[in-house]
């Protein structure tokens, strides 16, 4: 069987995306291993790496990735989620509904987007 073990972000500035995966990932249940790599300690791994010079930036429709989503047990981990963003300081909008979902699409300094959804019985991750 094969699984996703890890993922490699590639950001403009380490210095400034770090504070914000600093107070994300660990709302979302990955520890830091070591700067820069996070797991869930279940076999995945993210891991940040520092932009070459005159690459081009992170585009939300361009070919590739659109958004990273995560599932949460429940609303109020959504809303908890969403509060501990905003009090650390970074933005974060309001929490929509998808047709019973809840979710909430935040963005990371390079525009990467993050989505943290609460899926009830009956929905999907995948429409």
């Amino acid at each position: 069987m094969h699984k996703l073990d890890h993922m490699t972000l590639t950001v403009t500035s380490l210095a400034i995306s770090m504070p914000y995966y600093d107070a994300l990932l660990p709302l979302i249940g990955m520890q830091q291993l070591r700067p820069q790599v996070w797991t869930d300690q279940q076999g995945f791994f993210i891991q940040f790496q520092q932009a070459a010079r005159d690459t081009r930036p992170y585009e939300r429709y361009g070919a590739g990735l659109n958004h990273i989503g995560f599932s949460a047990s429940s609303v109020a981990d959504v809303e908890a989620i969403r509060e501990s963003m905003q009090a650390a300081g970074f933005p974060v909008p309001d929490i929509q509904n998808l047709g019973g979902v809840s979710a909430l699409f935040m963005r990371d300094p390079d525009g990467i987007r993050f989505e943290i959804s609460h899926y009830p019985p009956g929905t999907s991750v995948v429409d």
